[in-house]
Order: C-alpha cells, then sequence, then structure tokens
C-alpha cells in the first residue's frame, strides 16, 4: 500500500511538473541561483580564510623574530656566567622576554631544545611548555630547516592543536635557533592557536551560507511573482485557444497595456476574428452546398423515377427492338439504376452533414450479421471466382447496434473485396470481448499504396477509375461507411500493401454510447492464408 501510494505521488508530482510552466521557471531559477551563490560564497570563504591565514602567519612570524631576538639578547647578557644557576636564570628571563613578545589571543606554548649530536656538557636543561608534544608538533622537515640554519631566520608550518576532550583547534608552530653561551645551540619552537581565527572564519562562512540561503529564498519569491505575472496572460490565451477550438469562437483574450503582452493579445484576438469569419463563411458555404444537394437530390426523385418506369418498359421489351436500340435500352436501364443509387448515396451524406441521422440500435448477433452479407454477395464472388470464409471462435458476438447500417458496411467492404481480390479467398474475421465487438474483411488481392490507402475514406475518390466494377459503385460507399462508424462510436481502419491484398477492420461498442476501447482483432487478423494464398495463374503454374 505504501509503494502505491508512493507511486501516485510521483505520478502526481510528474504531471504536475510537465503541466506547470511556473513550477519549472521557479525552479530552474533556485537551482541556477542556489548554484550562483554556492560558487560565490564558496570563493569568498576560501578568500577570506587564506587572508585571515596569511595575516595571522606575518603576525606570528613577526612575533616569533621578536621574541627570538630577545630570548638570544637575554642569553648574551647572561655570557659571564658560568654555573647551571645562571643559566637556569637566563633561560627564565628568556622564557619572560618571550612571553612579552608574543600577544597571541589563543595562548602560545614554548619548546627550548638543545639541538642534538652537539660536544660538550649540557649546562641547561631543556624547557617544554605544559601541552606542547614535540612528537606530534615538531615535523622532522621543520627541525631540519631550524638545525640547518645558520642565519637567524625564523621557519613557521600549520598543524592541527589536539584537544582535550578528542577535538581540535588550528595552530602555527614557528622554529628558530638559539646560541647560548658556553651551552651550544637550542631550538626554539613556538606554537601559536588560532581558535580566535577559526572563530571569526566560522562567524563569516555561517553568515555567507544564512545570507546565501535567504539570498536564493528571495530570489525564489521574486521569480514566483514575476513568473505569475508573465505566465498568467500566456495561461488565459491557452485557455481562450482552447475553447475556440471547441467551437466557442466568440471567446478572446483581454488587452491590458501596450506592452509586449498586449500586442500578444491583440494579435491573436485578430487572428479569431480573421478565423471566426472564415469560418463563418465555410460553414455558410457548406449549408448551401448541403442544401442544395438535397435540394437537387428531392427534385430528382420524381423524374428519376419517371425515367425509372419508361426504362423498365423499354428494357422489358428490348427482345422485340433492333439489336442497337435493344442494346440502348439495356445501356438505359443499367444507368438508371446507377443513377438512382448515387441519388440515394447523395441523399444519405447530405444527412450525416446535416446531423440528421438517428441510430435504431438492438441487440444484435453479429455473426449472423456477416453471414446475412456474406448470403447477400456470394453470387458476385462465385462470379469472380473468390471463396468467401469466416472466422467466427465464439464469444460476447451480440451487441447494441443499428443492423441496417452495420449490414450496410459489410456489404460495401465485401463487394470492394471482391471488385480488388484478383479472384483470391476473401475472409470475413467476426470476435468480440467483454467491452468492443470487431468485424475485418481480409483479401489478398492488388492492394493500395501509402498516399491512397490515405485517401481511401475520401469522397467520389477511386483508387483506380478505369478498373471494371461488378458491383458498381458512386465513389461515397466507403465515406458512407465511415460515417455509420463514427455514428455507433465506433472505428473503421484499414491496412494494405502491394500485391498483399487490404484489410478494413470494424470496431464496435458492445453497448451503445461506450468507446469501443483496444480492438478485439489484429490489423490485418492472423488468418493463416498469407503463406498460402497465391494467385490463379501462379496456382496453376
Amino acid at each position: 500500500m505504501n509503494r502505491l501510494s508512493l507511486r501516485l505521488w510521483l505520478d502526481r508530482a510528474l504531471r504536475t511538473w510537465r503541466t506547470s510552466l511556473q513550477l519549472r521557471t521557479v525552479f530552474a531559477t533556485i537551482l541556477l541561483s542556489g548554484l550562483a551563490v554556492t560558487v560565490i560564497g564558496g570563493f569568498i570563504s576560501t578568500s577570506v580564510r587564506s587572508n585571515l591565514f596569511d595575516s595571522r602567519r606575518d603576525q606570528v612570524v613577526a612575533e616569533s623574530e621578536r621574541a627570538t631576538e630577545n630570548a638570544q639578547n637575554e642569553f648574551s647578557n647572561a655570557a659571564e656566567l658560568s654555573d647551571s644557576q645562571d643559566f637556569d636564570q637566563a633561560q627564565s628571563s628568556a622564557r619572560e622576554a618571550i612571553a612579552r613578545s608574543t600577544t597571541s589571543p589563543g595562548g602560545t606554548l614554548v619548546a627550548m631544545l638543545r639541538v642534538a649530536g652537539q660536544d660538550g656538557p649540557v649546562v641547561m636543561q631543556n624547557l617544554v611548555s605544559r601541552g606542547f608534544d614535540e612528537d606530534t608538533m615538531v615535523s622532522a622537515a621543520l627541525r631540519s630547516a631550524v638545525d640547518a640554519d645558520a642565519r637567524g631566520e625564523v621557519y613557521s608550518q600549520p598543524l592541527a592543536i589536539a584537544g582535550e576532550e578528542g577535538g581540535g583547534d588550528p595552530g602555527i608552530i614557528t622554529g628558530s635557533v638559539l646560541d647560548v653561551p658556553g651551552g651550544g645551540r637550542y631550538e626554539l619552537f613556538v606554537v601559536y592557536n588560532l581558535r580566535d581565527v577559526q572563530t571569526t572564519l566560522d562567524f563569516v562562512q555561517r553568515t555567507i551560507a544564512i545570507g546565501g540561503v535567504a539570498l536564493v529564498f528571495l530570489i525564489a519569491a521574486v521569480s514566483y511573482a514575476v513568473v505569475r505575472l508573465v505566465v498568467r496572460p500566456v495561461r488565459v490565451a491557452a485557455l481562450t485557444s482552447q475553447r475556440l477550438a471547441a467551437g466557442e469562437l466568440d471567446q478572446r483574450i483581454p488587452v491590458r497595456g501596450d506592452d509586449v503582452l498586449a500586442t500578444l493579445a491583440r494579435s491573436f484576438n485578430g487572428m479569431a476574428d480573421s478565423m471566426q469569419r472564415q469560418i463563418r463563411q465555410l460553414a455558410d458555404l457548406s449549408r448551401v452546398q448541403q442544401r442544395f444537394v438535397s435540394d437537387v437530390s428531392h427534385e430528382l426523385r420524381t423524374p428519376l423515377t419517371t425515367i425509372r418506369l419508361a426504362g423498365s418498359v423499354l428494357y422489358d421489351q428490348r427482345d422485340d427492338f433492333p439489336p442497337a436500340t435493344a442494346r440502348a435500352a439495356e445501356l438505359l436501364n443499367t444507368q438508371t439504376e446507377r443513377f438512382e443509387v448515387l441519388l440515394g448515396d447523395l441523399l444519405e451524406m447530405s444527412r450525416y452533414d446535416a446531423g440528421a441521422v438517428q441510430l435504431e440500435t438492438e441487440p444484435t448477433n453479429l455473426v449472423r450479421l456477416a453471414e446475412d452479407a456474406i448470403e447477400a454477395v456470394q453470387p458476385l464472388a462465385l462470379e469472380r471466382g473468390s471463396e468467401l470464409r469466416l472466422v467466427a471462435p465464439g464469444g460476447y458476438f451480440e451487441a447494441d447496434v443499428d443492423s441496417r447500417r452495420i449490414r450496410r458496411i459489410l456489404q460495401n467492404l465485401l463487394g470492394n473485396a471482391i471488385d480488388h481480390g484478383e479472384g483470391l479467398p476473401i475472409v470475413v474475421h467476426v470476435d468480440s470481448d467483454k467491452d468492443a465487438v470487431a468485424i475485418a474483411v481480409r483479401d489478398y488481392g492488388i492492394g493500395m499504396t501509402g498516399e491512397e490507402v490515405e485517401r481511401v475514406f475520401d469522397r467520389f475518390w477511386r483508387a483506380d477509375p478505369s478498373r471494371q466494377r461488378r458491383t458498381g459503385g458512386t465513389g461515397l460507399g466507403l465515406a458512407i461507411a465511415l460515417e455509420d462508424a463514427v455514428l455507433h462510436t465506433g472505428r473503421l481502419e484499414v491496412w494494405s500493401r502491394q500485391g498483399e491484398g487490404s484489410c478494413f477492420r470494424l470496431t464496435l461498442p458492445r453497448r451503445r454510447g461506450e468507446e469501443p476501447g483496444e480492438s478485439p482483432l489484429g490489423l490485418p487478423p492472423d488468418d493463416g492464408l498469407d503463406s498460402t494464398v497465391a494467385a490463379p495463374e501462379e496456382a496453376d503454374s
């Protein structure tokens, strides 16, 4: 359950991220601002730390030079003393001189160590402050530099001073050489605690961090306000365009001011006005065209009926006419029938265009409907040598459809398959699931190109106008079939490939008003005939 909740939350967050321009803009501003503040803050912090350390190191070296000079003076003044008591007194004076010369706020540690490897008696003991650890504080490099010095220079090196509770403070250790008359050379090491410098640096870094975070939040707030002001007109434009696309042609964007957004709003409104005028003109032309087609079709009904009756009389008596006259009577009868079909198709299309078509649905078994359609075109199929096969695996075949319109779709698809099937088998598939029912008509004829597939549902379009048709046809059959499918909230789809045939698939919802979802049949369905079907000439050879 927790994993499901997390997934839902992530999906919601991703959807918000994809749909919110304001969120993406503010996030990008925060990210870039945070990166810039981090880089600048890091540079400032590093510069301050380096400057503080360099300044304090110069101060420490200067103090160590004074301390070394004062201590050397104390030993030089005590040059005439010879016993150990005098040297101890001189050492104590030198220590006091060193303490007076060093003023570090963090305190100092002092060590005065006899240089190893010298001849002669030890007249003065080593001096080591409490807390001074020779092994950890004095590095070999520093000791080597100090022992080898012959010019009285002061050497320095950073170090970490261990604390009592495991912590530590930064520090600097300086080293120099003292010449004790009669006592030899001694190393003078002074450790300076830089706790005060670290405290100052911590304060500066903390101030930079807090200021940087506050600056990022301030930039985020400002960017949110600015983006909101900019995005609001864009959001209004998007909403207005959606309403225009939905057919609300009177929608316009409010115009405020004279800035770029106002110019955009005026341009958008001008475009909307132009589109509205053109759409209304096209709608008026469409209504005039529909009215013209409907009126002409109705007006032609009466004279066509008269011509039809007269032609039937002549056709019935053609055996009494000379051959030329008899042939004319046959042509008149055939073309009158074709014209009557065309007139009926035009009337049907005019009803669709006017939105005057109503479905009369009832529970229908589509397998039986397919059988009826196959039986109706069986004579035409036999004439062309095509075998009609029905594949119905069984299942939920009953659906709420207008059986008259679905039968018309099937007969049209079967007629086209017979005309273009090259005498090869034609397979009708019927299948369904709990949500949808599908019928597919598959032929293995000449097929169509990609361009022809795109235009196959256009009105009055034919793939090959010169091709002889057995089923007549006006060029409106597939257009009417598509309208019938859409009227059922279904889909009529086509697959075709030159030399491999075509397949038309009709997918309908099982219940009226619902969406059919995924089709129960593939496009084209797998019927196992692809590798076995051959043209009659190839089969004979």
